[in-house]
């Protein structure tokens, strides 16, 4: 089967243009196709000499620090907007950008539309639990304020994903809160138990950040302010402990002795952890596949992120989920009456 390129937002993230070309050429080479958007000027410099990618031209791009849903609005001509723009025109299979967040959502929202009876896209990735399993969260940061039927959907959403992408068959979910007794948590936090409580899940109530991650739930809920910090959180918490670990071995010789003994155990350990191997997180709720980067991403990231999606795209992954949140969240009698 054929599939049609990734559309490629390159003039996102800290490191764009030339990360995001970088890791855009390491998967052409690898087999994928890819569309690179944005200023060609800048763009086809950075192209090795051996390597086709197509460029699609953008005169603007959004910055980290512009409101999102404004610029998006005013520059139809961003690079963002152009790359979702060829996925709604069928000349692309998805889109990833690794700029700022909001826009992202902002052009899908546009360009693509939400799939019927979702209110809020919500970003959605897996952590690593202690117990060997994967901790869906979201959202991750494209709902900074959210209403407690916001954060019903999103359980239903983490529901879904849980099922069809992690093949588990039920999934217990959780609201992220700092406690798991009545009464604990934000005003938010206490009116979303209710609606959590009514949706089709299984739902298990508040759960605090260290019992999530060590198995207490396959699914955590949260608006995009307190998931991106706990996101944030845990991937600064794996950079410091990889640095002390380091840090302990070089103190002593017979502690390098016995890490080369380990070494194969720490390429394992920095697979599970590291951002870099994982490339993005979805935008679930949009019409189309979509994947959200980190801002600081290198070509390993870049390139990781390119081959989730291609993969999401071959197994047809943005179809089943939204035929399953539709089904979900639109509930339909099977009866004749």
């Amino acid at each position: 089967m054929t599939l049609l390129p990734i559309a490629l937002d390159a003039m996102g993230g800290d490191n764009a243009p030339a990360a995001t070309v970088v890791g855009a050429c390491r998967a052409v080479r690898a087999g994928i196709p890819v569309i690179l958007v944005g200023d060609q000027d800048a763009l086809r410099p950075l192209v090795p000499k051996g390597v086709s990618i197509d460029i699609v031209h953008a005169a603007e791009s959004v910055g980290m620090d512009e409101s999102p849903s404004a610029a998006v609005r005013a520059k139809k001509d961003a690079s963002i907007r152009v790359a979702a723009r060829l996925v709604a025109e069928g000349q692309a299979s998805a889109v990833i950008g690794f700029g700022n967040t909001g826009a992202l959502m902002a052009a899908c929202l546009m360009e693509l539309g939400r799939l019927d009876g979702v209110h809020r896209p919500a970003v959605i990735t897996t952590l690593p639990r202690s117990d060997g399993g994967q901790l869906v969260v979201l959202d991750l940061g494209a709902n900074v304020d959210c209403k407690p039927e916001h954060l019903g959907q999103f359980g239903v959403m983490g529901h879904v994903f849980a099922q069809d992408v992690l093949q588990i068959k039920d999934p217990r979910v959780g609201l992220l809160s700092n406690g798991q007794e009545d009464g604990k948590g934000n005003d938010q936090v206490r009116a979303a138990m209710p609606v959590l409580e009514g949706m089709p899940i299984h739902f298990v109530g508040q759960v605090e950040p260290t019992d999530a991650l060590h198995g207490a739930c396959e699914v955590v809920v949260c608006d995009g302010f307190v998931g991106n910090i706990m996101l944030k959180s845990v991937e600064a918490a794996i950079g410091v402990a990889g640095k002390v670990l380091k840090e302990e071995i070089l103190r002593r010789p017979d502690a390098k002795l016995g890490a080369r003994l380990i070494r194969a155990a720490f390429r394992r350990y920095r697979k599970r952890t590291s951002a870099s191997s994982i490339g993005g997180a979805f935008l679930l709720g949009v019409k189309g596949t979509v994947l959200v980067g980190h801002g600081s991403a290198d070509p390993t990231s870049v390139m990781s992120a390119i081959k989730v999606a291609h993969t999401a795209v071959q197994e047809g992954l943005s179809d089943h989920i939204g035929a399953a949140l539709s089904e979900a969240l639109n509930p339909t009698s099977n009866d004749d009456t």
